[in-house]
């Protein structure tokens, strides 16, 4: 197997407002991914402001003191770069991919609309509809929906529970007032950590976010939020289609804890892809779904395991008995030793494709350092998926599925009966 990095690559400084600043310097690459990044997302926010930090990430983008939101973008579209910014549960970020001769741009454009945008009224309210509109269409979105009802159902009352994007309600009675205290609150230099990946000079990079971010001052209010408990649910919303979207899962491990890597390897055989004990059983031996698989949802205190599909309605007790019995077979006997090497090679090599990316270099250090604290290469994580044991596996599953599942239903359910004993413990 290729090379997996090398930890010295990853430089850190800390200015001395608090700010972090993470590179990784790959001098082949002719790109570069910069990030600005805020430990901050919809965890963090009341309950009546559910979705400010998503609102906020899209009208950032709406003008500074120097660029209008076209100028913005047409800066970045104009050396054919990527400008853009995602929102998280517990992060958000804006970023930028270039070419290496446009990193002093690319940093300008970000920290221009980062520090100076003005959020013009009549911007906010365009914006709004913007965001109800996306609201709708994910609500619109069966496979995407389904996950909104699973989470309400299964950390009831939780901010975790809540959509990264807010609802109807709480969007609609969102004022400029309310993101400029919630900016001012939340956003603060111990929160922001500033990556780059790529064809980047890590001094050049700390000298000048010091000349643009150095002014800013103070620290964000600690927010603790209980540790999530989980609730097995029944979820069952009829809508008139022609699939009926699934999401049965489990409790499972926070971001952080030790035996991940077991967890990734049982996630990978279970329902990690096309080869998958999931897909194979259920789409290629059966007929029954056209989409399935297995997937992790891990944050600072909480996690779940869970298999979502897209099946016929009267699939769907015949599919959540097929899941049933493969958990069950991973509980009483693991996998088998080639399945085993298979999901930690194929792991592996997602890991090293994921390396030809500066974009997927930038978000790795910074998710390891808001996080763990520290650069976990590559190198280590290969290492560590290499030793899980079957053992590992074995009491891991025993672990996860001994409880009750929770399920989430969207679509035509009406003649759909559940009988307690499929979401029983395995």
């Amino acid at each position: 197997m290729g090379s997996l990095g090398d930890a010295s690559a990853v430089r850190k400084s800390v200015l001395p407002n608090g700010i972090r600043v993470l590179t990784e310097a790959l001098p082949e690459f002719t790109s570069a991914t910069l990030g600005i990044w805020v430990e901050n997302g919809s965890a963090f926010e009341p309950p009546e402001l559910n979705g400010i930090s998503h609102f906020l990430e899209h009208i950032f983008f709406k003008g500074t003191e120097r660029r209008t939101a076209k100028e913005i973008a047409e800066a970045i579209d104009g050396v054919g770069g990527v400008l853009n910014a995602f929102t998280g549960k517990e992060y958000t970020c804006y970023y930028a991919k270039v070419l290496r001769e446009d990193l002093p741009l690319a940093l300008d454009v970000l920290s221009d609309l980062f520090l100076h945008s003005t959020f013009p009224e009549e911007e906010i309210e365009r914006e709004r509809g913007v965001i109800l509109s996306e609201i709708l269409e994910s609500e619109d979105s069966p496979d995407d929906h389904v996950h909104v009802v699973f989470d309400r159902a299964f950390w009831p009352g939780h901010p975790l529970s809540l959509p990264i994007t807010g609802t109807a309600q709480t969007v609609s009675g969102m004022k400029r007032e309310h993101f400029l205290g919630f900016l001012s609150e939340r956003y603060r230099p111990d929160r922001i950590l500033i990556c780059a990946a790529g064809a980047v000079d890590h001094d050049w990079l700390v000298d000048r976010i010091g000349q643009a971010f150095g002014h800013l001052s103070g620290t964000t209010p600690k927010v603790t939020t209980a540790t999530p408990a989980p609730k097995p649910a029944l979820s069952l919303i009829e809508r008139d289609l022609e699939q009926v979207q699934m999401v049965l899962g489990v409790p499972g491990l926070p971001h952080t804890d030790d035996r991940r890597y077991a967890a990734y390897v049982m996630n990978t055989a279970l329902g990690g892809g096309m080869s998958s004990r999931l897909f194979q059983e259920v789409r290629e031996k059966r007929g029954k779904a056209y989409s399935i698989a297995s997937f992790l949802s891990a944050f600072r205190g909480a996690g779940y395991l869970a298999v979502n599909a897209g099946l016929g309605a009267d699939a769907v007790v015949e599919v959540l008995e097929v899941v049933r019995d493969e958990l069950g077979k991973l509980m009483r006997g693991g996998l088998e030793r080639g399945e085993l090497e298979r999901a930690k090679s194929q792991i592996k090599g997602t890991i090293l494709l994921s390396l030809e990316s500066s974009e997927s270099r930038m978000s790795r250090i910074a998710k390891n350092e808001m996080y763990f604290g520290r650069n976990i290469d590559p190198a280590e994580v290969a290492a560590a998926i290499s030793g899980v044991l079957h053992d590992d596996v074995v009491a891991l599953s025993r672990e996860l599925f001994s409880g009750r599942m929770s399920l989430a239903l969207l679509g035509d359910v009406s003649e759909v009966a559940i009988d307690d004993a499929l979401l029983s413990p395995v």
